[in-house]
């Protein structure tokens, strides 16, 4: 039987999404600098939480448990507080485009967790395609750590490893919320666990251009809140394989877009380590729906 083909809309979306998510690697260019790491964290997700809480009646996201709250809050550490202070922080440096290609071996981070914690198979097609990813964080990383950049490229590294954790932490909570009240939940979290620190941010907030605070609140809006719902929207009626897929497209739109928008150009290096992250990745990936595929067929028998 010919499986249906999916609607035009439900590719837009999720094309959609390529970009918007891709775009926020420029836009942090732009902002970071003068909003500083932490104003820009706290004003990013205070935008999206609002943006969201607004929408959250009309998309049905439901209270949390009560026994929920402490992985809620766990996730939205690890996934939104750190994860934007870690990659604003080594964006003030790094160029746009190569902290793109770094923070696409997230999975790699992961695969290893879900396989400690949550019993998941290393099979040899996983352990290929992280070796393959990790030597391309590492052409990346050699690449791009000249004197002047080391730090800020280990601090993306950190951001990527921290996003990274997010994934395996946030499945169990999968299984009881949609991604849409997940995302809400853990951004306005993590909105609260950065606003005692505005008063440490306020003079970089008072003193910031207002290209900077448009930068800023275009990553609230779009990347974070409306790129959310339409994650959630095309992950709900795409095949996993698809979905999965249009991620591996976000490091070289952003190139892109940094290129067109900033001027900046990884180099060789960086753009060979990178599309060697995507390969290993993107194995990892085709190897893990493989194997859950008889898992299925069983369960539906």
């Amino acid at each position: 039987m010919t499986p249906p083909s999916t609607p035009p809309r439900v590719l837009l979306a999720g094309l959609a999404v390529v970009v918007l998510w891709a775009g926020a690697f420029p836009a942090i260019r732009v902002a970071a600098p003068e909003l500083g790491a932490l104003g820009l964290s706290i004003v990013r997700l205070a935008i999206a939480s609002v943006a969201l809480l607004a929408l959250a009646p009309l998309l049905g996201v439901r209270m949390p448990a009560r026994r929920d709250i402490g992985p809620i809050l766990v996730c939205a550490f690890f996934g939104m507080a750190a994860y934007q202070l870690l990659l604003n922080w080594g964006e003030l440096e790094v160029p746009a485009g190569t902290a793109s290609l770094i923070v696409a071996a997230a999975p790699l981070v992961s695969v290893g967790i879900a396989a400690m914690t949550l019993g998941e198979r290393l099979t040899p097609s996983v352990l290929c395609g992280s070796a393959v990813a990790l030597g391309g964080v590492a052409m990346v990383t050699l690449s791009s750590a000249g004197v002047s950049l080391s730090a800020s490229v280990w601090i993306v590294v950190a951001a990527m490893v921290v996003q990274g954790v997010y994934h395996p932490l946030s499945k169990p909570l999968l299984r009881r919320y949609s991604g849409m009240e997940l995302a809400t939940y853990t951004m306005v979290a993590s909105t609260l666990m950065l606003l005692p620190l505005l008063p440490f941010a306020w003079t970089q907030l008072a003193a910031a251009s207002a290209g900077a605070w448009f930068a800023a609140g275009l990553l609230g809006v779009l990347p974070s809140a409306l790129g959310f719902v339409l994650w959630g929207y095309a992950v709900a009626r795409l095949p996993v394989a698809s979905a999965t897929a249009l991620l591996y497209l976000v490091p070289p739109v952003a190139v892109l877009i940094a290129f067109l928008w900033l001027g900046e150009l990884p180099s060789w290096g960086e753009l060979v380590g990178g599309a060697v992250v995507i390969a290993g990745v993107a194995l990892i990936s085709v190897s893990r729906i493989r194997s859950t595929r008889p898992v299925r067929a069983a369960t539906a028998a």
